[in-house]
This record gives structure tokens, sequence and C-alpha cells, in this order.
């Protein structure tokens, strides 16, 4: 066939369009599918654009015709500037059209941040692009994107991403933060600047936690928090393991809004504005789960492997520690250091029962550094369950 390829593959008959498709060959162009289809009755039709440069009113007129016939119909792989023609037409209200992915590559590139389910490369001076770890993340991106949204819609400064890149077998999401520097970084270079950044930081994290937002726009990170010590039963003995989980069960679902991830690499400094990132975490919430992460960030994760945080923020094991006591001092300034040694305590039993979760199901106890973690975590649930009595401040 002259003017389109053919690939068939479980019932799916793909059919790639070439080149332009306009009044002087759209007619043979729908010839030669209504040939290929015949060859598959009953196959449904993946149009695929990534060979098509342009399409005029002709052509759509042949991949409406083909919607008549095949209501599942889907058009994929589809360049900017064609798409912007379906898009003109209405026919992006249609039917699924999806457009082709750039390629890049983050070889080299800086890493500024990085979370739970991907990392954040600069790839050029004005730009950055997170990278998923999930290779199947298109639903994670638009996810966190319309999360950003929410969050940038309610007063948090945030970068709202504005493209979709392939990166390797996965994802990306690509971000202009120009002359965008993490605090992370800043410390790295400059460990003088600890109280201004830390300070910059702590505003940020009240500005995010006085922000309510409306019943179902974020999940409740209370749910995923029972999920962690539900998980525990058979690890920790039955009484410490009832008191926990009725203290966790009984935590509110507040409706303030909570990062989830919140740590020096997940904030950067543009231009003098601070500015959130990595926002797939956004959730709502008792702020005792906030720092839960903010503690297994900079103490909880690197407590037996100290060199764990200087991989992953390029500070060592005591500037976590540093930061995570004066995150707390500035956060609940005005209240004795007892109390907020207690509200600490009451964040590391939250943070303990992630480690300890997450290295089980990742095989942690056939590991012999992993089992000492485990068996850490569970020590320190333990003693920290003797002492507390409420996970509420």
């Amino acid at each position: 066939m002259e003017l389109i390829n053919t690939k068939y593959e479980d019932g799916i008959l793909t059919i790639g369009l070439k080149g332009h498709i306009d009044s002087a060959n759209a007619a043979q162009v729908e010839k030669e599918i209504t040939e290929a289809w015949g060859q598959y009755p009953g196959s449904s039709i993946i149009v695929d654009c990534s060979d098509l440069e342009y399409i005029s009113s002709a052509g759509l007129r042949v991949i409406l015709r083909l919607r008549k016939q095949d209501s599942e119909l889907k058009v994929t792989n589809v360049s900017s500037e064609v798409y912007e023609i379906f898009d003109m037409t209405g026919f992006t209200e249609m039917m699924e059209i999806t457009k082709a992915y750039r390629k890049i590559s983050v070889e080299g590139c800086e890493v500024v941040g990085e979370g739970a389910n991907g990392k954040v490369y600069r790839i050029d001076p004005d730009t950055i692009v997170k990278v998923y770890r999930n290779p199947d993340s298109l639903p994670d991106i638009k996810r966190e994107r319309e999360l950003a949204r929410t969050a940038l819609i309610l007063g948090i400064p945030t970068a709202i991403p504005y493209d979709v890149v392939k990166v390797g077998e996965g994802y990306g999401s690509v971000f202009e933060l120009l002359n965008a520097t993490s605090f992370a970084k800043i410390i790295a270079q400059d460990n003088s600047r600890i109280d201004e950044i830390v300070e910059l930081a702590v505003d940020l994290l009240k500005k995010i936690h006085g922000t309510v937002v409306k019943e179902g726009a974020m999940p409740q990170m209370k749910s995923v928090a029972v999920k962690w010590v539900t998980f525990l039963k058979d690890y920790l003995p039955q009484a410490e393991y009832e008191k926990f989980l009725r203290m966790t069960q009984e935590v509110p679902e507040l409706p303030n809004m909570l990062h989830g991830d919140y740590h020096l690499k997940n904030v950067m400094l543009q231009n003098g504005e601070v500015l959130l990132i990595d926002m797939d975490t956004l959730c709502t919430g008792h702020p005792v789960f906030e720092f839960a992460s903010i503690f297994n960030a900079y103490q909880g994760f690197s407590e037996l492997n100290h060199q764990i945080i200087q991989d992953f923020q390029g500070i060592s094991y005591e500037t976590g520690g540093e930061i995570w006591q004066k995150i707390l001092h500035l956060y609940f300034a005005g209240k004795s250091e007892e109390e907020i040694q207690k509200i600490a305590d009451k964040a590391k039993l939250i943070g303990y029962a992630r480690i300890m979760r997450r290295s089980i199901r990742r095989g942690g106890l056939d590991s012999a550094e992993e089992k000492a973690l485990i068996e850490s975590c569970r020590r320190h649930i333990i003693d920290l369950l003797a002492t507390t009595d409420s996970l509420v401040f």
C-alpha cells in the first residue's frame, strides 16, 4: 500500500498515515484503509499519525467516516501541528486523540529533586523534567498535573508542567523553572545559610498546612497511614499493634493540605521566590503525617546508614538532624522543649511504621542489612508506644 502502512495484532488493526493527506489523495487513502480493514473483519482500529505531517478537511472526513464505523476509534502519536488541526475542528471532543511525545535524554543532567515516585533533572538552564519511576506513568502525570493546578489555585507557589516527554522507556513532565535552585543544593554549597533556608521552608510549610482543600480534591493521608500500621500486625506484639492501630484510626481527617514528601530537594528558590515541586504526593490530613515524612527524610531512612542522606540530599546525617530539630522548633515556636519532643515522637511512630513496612515489602527479611533496619524500627515503635497515648497534637 502506497499511502498507509498497517499492523494487525490481538484484534486491533493499526493504520499508519503518511505525509500529507488532502483532497488530492484522500479518496485513495480511504480506499487503502477499507481494503486493509476488510482483511480483518470485526477488528478495532487505531490510526497512528507518527508519520503524518498534514491533514486537510478531506482527510478529516475520512477519519470521521471511520469513526462512524468504529465508535472506539483512537488516533495516536499526533504531532503538535496536526493535533492543532484536530483540536480546532472539534475532533478532540468526538474521539480519543493523543499527542506524540518528543523524546529526550537525561544522561549527564543534574538531579535537582527527588521524591517517592520520580527524579527531577535540569535539562537546560531554564527547564527541568520530572522522570517517573513507573514506566506506565501517564495516569500519574495527569493526576499530578491536576493536583498541582489545585494547589496553585489555592495559593501554593508551584510550577505547572507544560509538556509530557518520553524518557527512555518511561515518561516525564517538563516545567519551566528559570534560575531555580533546590534548598538542598543551597545548603550543600553554603552551610551557613541553614537558618535562612529552614525559615523559608517552615514559612511555606505553614502556608501549605493552613490551606483548606475542598473535600475529594485530594486523597486523605490517614487512610494511607492506617494501611502502613495494619501491615505490621504480624510483626509487632499484639497489645502494641492494637494500640498503634487505634491511635492512628483516632487521628481526625482534617481538610488541610499536606505535601506528603516535604524535604529540601522538593523546595526551590527562584529569583527570591520559594517554589514547591514534586506534587504527586499532595494530600490532606493531620500534620503528624507530614512530620513523619520530614523525619524520615532527615533521620529515619538514614539512621543505620548515614550515607543515604548524603547521596540523596547532599548533606551529612548530622546536618539532617540539625535541620529536623530547627524545623520542629520554628514550626512549633512557643511550645516547651518537652512538648516539641513529644510531637517529634508521634511523628517518628508513623515514620518508623512506613520504613518498616517498606523494607519488609521489598524483601528486607532476606537481607542482613535490611533485617537490622526492620528490627531497629520495631524496637523504636515498641519503645515509643510505651510513652505515647495519642498521635494528635
